[in-house]
């Protein structure tokens, strides 16, 4: 990951292999990203204070920008035994509208589900929906008893990360805890193919304090999360960056 790289849907310029000659061409960058961008230093580490309120002031564009969290993890993600993959219940949400699904075969749970305000509950019809292409939610619930029934679609939601998996606490027996958990913020974390994470942590509208708080939840959570065989420095660089803004480079010593 580069450590400077923007929330997802960023404009900066890029270089990438046209299809005709291999030739590196540049994507063009706006106006508005350069003036950000010009408010940083990008040689210099900053407070997480300090990178909250530039994260706030470079968050330029018209709709209400994600805060997004970069972590450069010392793991080898080729090694099963340094995976990550956890949760984090956020004190203050996303500001997000989380789509919630559950897939139960008890039908007190499906009303406790409901009750919970997930957005969709089912079994064999929500599996039949999924095998259609028809996948309307966020995040998906189950209990450990449908898992083999969700096996047939696993090839459907695991690209999109959205299969359930004990880990994050998707795959549980306390339906109505998972769900009212995910309405209030919670979010699952996992590292990519080069051992980065990506998580968003609240808006640009969101107080200073709510980002702190939010922030510091996810880093407690990602520190839990640590593999045992992990060597040398778990949190290599950690930055900031808001929806189509440059990225913040943070130094948590200060």
């Amino acid at each position: 990951m580069d450590n400077n790289r923007p929330a997802k849907g960023s404009p900066r310029a890029r270089s990438k292999h046209s299809a005709s000659g291999g030739k590196k061409i540049n994507q063009p960058v706006s106006k508005r990203f350069k003036e950000a961008k010009s408010k940083i230093d990008p040689k210099k580490f900053y407070s997480l204070d300090e990178a909250l309120e530039l994260a706030k002031t470079t968050a330029t564009v018209k709709f209400d920008s994600a805060v997004e969290v970069h972590i450069k993890l010392g793991i080898n993600p080729k090694k099963s035994d340094q995976q990550i993959r956890s949760s984090v219940t956020l004190p203050h949400g996303t500001g997000k509208t989380i789509k919630v699904a559950v897939i139960s075969d008890n039908s007190d749970q499906q009303k406790a589900a409901k009750a919970a305000r997930a957005d969709l509950v089912g079994e064999a019809d929500l599996i039949e929906e999924i095998k259609k292409g028809k996948i309307d939610f966020d995040v998906l619930v189950a209990t450990p008893s449908t898992m083999k029934i969700l096996a047939p679609v696993a090839k459907i939601l695991g690209p999109k990360g959205l299969m359930p998996n004990p880990k994050d606490g998707t795959v549980t027996q306390n339906i109505a805890e998972a769900v009212t958990n995910l309405k209030k913020g919670k979010v699952s974390f996992k590292n990519d193919d080069s051992g980065n994470l990506h998580i968003m942590i609240g808006r640009a509208s969101f107080d200073k304090e709510k980002l702190l708080a939010n922030f510091s939840a996810l880093m407690e959570s990602v520190n839990k999360a640590k593999p045992a065989s992990t060597k040398g420095n778990y949190l290599k660089k950690i930055s900031l960056a808001t929806s189509m803004g440059p990225g913040i480079k943070i130094d948590l010593a200060k």
